[in-house]
């Protein structure tokens, strides 16, 4: 009898208590581009649509032992980091990771939630740069968190080349910046890809307040796409046309009082089933 199994992506991030963003918001991207989704909590915001009410902490030792329960059994294809808010658990996530084989990295580097609220110790970002961007394949920062990385004011289309190239120098593989954040009619994304060539991504700006956790369903998707086998320029192309639907399918319902989540079930995949040798 023939066996198969799941592309498995592994989401290292926060946890989103309204299910819009965070781990929550990883499961239901993963899970609707038809891969098996498994996690690993970081840290415990308290949070709705509204904004962040608090964060508490996990503990080192307890991130640690829950990736090597993942790694050991369910060894993923692609791994996802969010939330990583001390320098210490950087330092504790990376060093668990270089025990085991490597993997496609999608690192989003979570430190303004969608309602401007900064989720991220200020002595945590040098630890971001020199720990987290060398081993990620792909990094994928809002213009504010562009412009923490790059020590720069980030509001233009200009400034975010400017930005990208900085970040490069840095240390970093390749970036996507994504352009959410543009009050224009069409929105531009730019993505760095490894030989330094810079590519632009144009689509229509949705208006709409939905769109708590479209980061993390974005890195997600890229995470999952990366998983599939795809290329990491197919990845970072249709995991935005994957978002820019998601939100669109959306945009008009009413899911609590503030930021409302994107519909990621919008057309879900079969789980993807690939034989085993």
């Amino acid at each position: 009898m023939k066996k198969y199994t799941y592309p498995s992506v592994l989401s290292i991030a926060g946890f989103d208590g309204s299910g819009g963003a965070g781990i929550q918001a990883d499961i239901k991207t993963i899970s609707a581009l038809g891969c098996y989704a498994t996690t690993v909590l970081t840290a415990l915001p308290v949070q709705n649509t509204q904004g962040v009410r608090k964060i508490y902490p996990i503990s080192l030792e307890a991130v640690k032992d829950q990736i090597e329960a993942v790694m050991d059994d369910i060894m993923p294809a692609a791994i996802k980091i969010g939330m990583v808010h001390t320098p210490k658990l950087v330092e504790s996530i990376t060093s668990t990771l270089k025990k085991y084989e490597a993997v496609p990295i999608v690192f989003d580097p979570v430190m303004v939630a969608t309602s401007g609220h900064r989720l991220i110790e200020e002595d945590s970002v040098n630890a971001l740069i020199e720990q987290l961007l060398p081993i990620a394949t792909v990094i994928t920062p809002n213009m504010d968190e562009a412009a923490i990385l790059a020590n720069m004011e980030v509001k233009t289309l200009e400034e975010m080349r400017t930005a990208g190239k900085r970040i490069k120098e840095l240390g970093c593989n390749s970036i996507l910046m994504k352009g959410g954040h543009q009050e224009t009619t069409n929105i531009t994304s730019l993505f760095f890809d490894p030989n330094n060539q810079c590519h632009s991504f144009k689509t229509k700006k949705i208006r709409t307040n939905n769109t708590h956790g479209s980061g993390c369903t974005l890195s997600s998707a890229i995470t999952s796409l990366l998983a599939q086998g795809k290329t990491l320029f197919e990845s970072v192309d249709v995991a935005q046309s994957y978002v820019h639907n998601a939100i669109y399918s959306g945009k008009n319902v009413q899911t609590g009082k503030g930021n409302g989540p994107l519909n990621h079930f919008f057309n879900p995949q079969k789980m993807i089933k690939n034989e085993m040798d």
